[in-house]
């Protein structure tokens, strides 16, 4: 049975992955669900406004993914990965410094940056992860990973930035920390993932 087959041959990988898509995961959904609540309940501005702002950061998310999918094909899976989560640690403060001054025009750079930001790990995720496990398990590996991380990340972030952000009484820094330190699992996982852009399917060699 692939599943077991998995999880007896690839533990360390399965764990990566799980690690690797924190960042990415949750980022997203704190940077296009989160982001309306907050606008909207607690700056207390329209909602056809940060709507506006999330198609627009969309649009331009849907040219970045394949550029940064094709950097991955040149440069390797890690390097782009990691120029993300790096990326999204680093923005995670400015980020709502920009929301906070409850410009449109600042809002709408900010959600940009922010998914574009997700776009450098999001893009070479599908061929990164399914590097990491032999051709005969490497559907039900890739899976595996991509999906034990979506309740721990992208389905807890929401609740946990709501939760955060009642804590700190109405401010976001605690909200910030928090994508910094999945930002600093993400980083740590795929700096540990092996680096196979370069791999041939018929390898016989498996994944470290």
């Amino acid at each position: 049975m692939p599943f077991f087959e998995v999880l007896r041959r690839y533990p360390r990988n399965v764990l990566l992955s799980i690690g690797a898509r924190m960042a990415e995961n949750a980022g997203f959904y704190v940077f296009s669900v989160f982001v309306l609540t907050y606008a909207t309940v607690n700056l207390e501005l329209p909602r056809t406004v940060i709507l506006n702002c999330l198609l627009v950061a969309t649009v331009l998310q849907f040219m970045a993914i394949p550029a940064f999918g094709m950097l991955s094909d040149a440069i390797g899976r890690r390097p782009v990965y990691l120029g993300g989560a790096a990326a999204l640690a680093a923005f995670a403060f400015p980020f709502f410094w920009m929301v906070d001054t409850t410009s449109p025009i600042w809002i709408g750079v900010a959600i940009s940056i922010a998914l574009i930001v997700q776009s450098a790990m999001y893009a070479p995720q599908a061929a990164f992860f399914s590097e990491l496990f032999g051709t005969d398990v490497r559907y039900t590996g890739a899976s595996i990973g991509y999906q034990l991380a979506s309740p721990l990340a992208g389905g807890l972030a929401p609740l946990i930035c709501v939760s955060l952000l009642q804590w700190a009484d109405g401010r976001t820094w605690g909200i910030a920390v928090y994508l910094i330190v999945l930002s600093a699992i993400t980083v740590i996982s795929v700096w540990l993932a092996a680096e196979t852009y370069r791999a041939h399917l018929s390898d016989p060699d498996e994944p470290a």
